[in-house]
């Protein structure tokens, strides 16, 4: 009876290890559930984040550590796989050979001892791995606070930024708007202008003499320069005066005509052929156009006309009419221009 009893608990204990056993397995799959999913999670909010390269590299880290810990647990967990199933082995060999070799029962003791002792072992890292576990958690907790707090700072910058791109589209608007006012007002300005020009022209027309030697040539009106000048000098005469003075008298008509608002002036420019000087006085073309040009805006100037509306530009003979080499074509570039046009 004795052997009977001995034998029925070996039994009930070789029936309530396997179990356990399956119990450990299950409760670590679980784990390794939860923490799949979990890692998953935190890499779906990490795309969600990728605008936050700070937070997403403490967040890589904190799923680097988890991985590291996922294989930790299924390294552990394949361990305790074969060691259940090298324990499992050993209880069944054990539990065969129990019915024939009774003698051995002592030596099955103290196998069963050292299992005991295994699973004391394995109960007291499972019990450390949850400690980890729930650490890892409180993290991830932590992150998530973070994280949802930089959501709000990304909605207040977007909300900041969507009032800015409003704000620039009124301005490009407003200033598109004085752009198209602006080129408005220029244009009526430069039509004005073109008007009072025209009336200038016809005007300087009328009561300049009828000479084939003052001419209008395009925007321009033309003297050529023995009206005005003897060869080679930049003395007017007395004829060139007489025409002057009419052209004086045009233009302070014109200066109560057209509007103060519009900048006018009223360009003298000089010409020479191509033929060089070198004298005393002018030591090329360039000088003497510009000597000439000065000599009629001072002329004006001390018949009445305003001397804010003129100005006086020497080009020498780099501008002709007439680009060819002969006499007539050089009397026609020996000019001077009258140009009347924006400030």
């Amino acid at each position: 009876m004795p052997g009977l009893a001995s034998r029925r608990r070996r039994d009930e204990q070789s029936t309530y290890w396997p179990g356990f056993v399956d119990a450990m397995a299950q409760l670590l799959l679980v784990i390794i559930f939860l923490l799949t999913v979990f890692i998953v999670a935190q890499f779906l909010q990490a795309r969600e984040l990728a605008g936050q390269d700070s937070v997403l590299a403490r967040l890589r880290q904190q799923i680097a550590e988890l991985s590291e810990l996922l294989a930790l647990e299924r390294s552990t967990k394949a361990t305790l796989e074969a060691t259940l199933a090298a324990l499992t082995d050993d209880l069944n060999a054990e539990r065969d050979r129990a019915a024939s070799l009774a003698a051995q029962l002592a030596g099955l003791k103290e196998k069963e001892g050292r299992a005991g002792a295994m699973v004391a072992a394995l109960q007291e890292k499972l019990a450390a791995e949850k400690k980890v576990s729930a650490q890892a958690l409180a993290q991830i907790e932590l992150l998530n606070q973070q994280i949802a707090a930089l959501r709000r700072q990304v909605a207040m910058l977007n909300a900041a930024l969507e009032a800015a791109e409003a704000r620039d589209r009124k301005s490009r608007a407003q200033i598109a708007n004085l752009g198209k006012r602006l080129n408005a007002a220029l244009a009526r300005r430069v039509q004005e202008l073109a008007r009072y020009r025209s009336e200038f022209f016809g005007r300087l027309r009328r009561i300049l003499s009828q000479r084939s030697d003052i001419r209008v040539v395009g925007d321009r009106f033309v003297f050529q320069s023995e009206v005005l000048f003897p060869k080679g000098s930049a003395e007017l005469t007395e004829e060139g005066r007489k025409e002057l003075d009419k052209l004086a008298e045009a233009l302070k008509e014109l200066e109560h005509q057209i509007p103060p608002d519009i900048k006018w002036i009223l360009r003298v420019d000089g010409h020479t052929d191509t033929d060089p000087i070198n004298t005393p006085r002018f030591r090329s073309n360039w000088e003497l156009s510009a000597a000439r040009a000065i000599s009629v805006v001072k002329y004006l100037i001390s018949r009445g006309v305003d001397p804010r509306r003129l100005a006086a530009t020497g080009f020498g003979e780099f501008h002709p009419l007439d680009p060819r080499d002969t006499e007539e074509a050089k009397a026609r570039n020996r000019r001077i221009e009258l140009k009347l046009t924006e400030r």
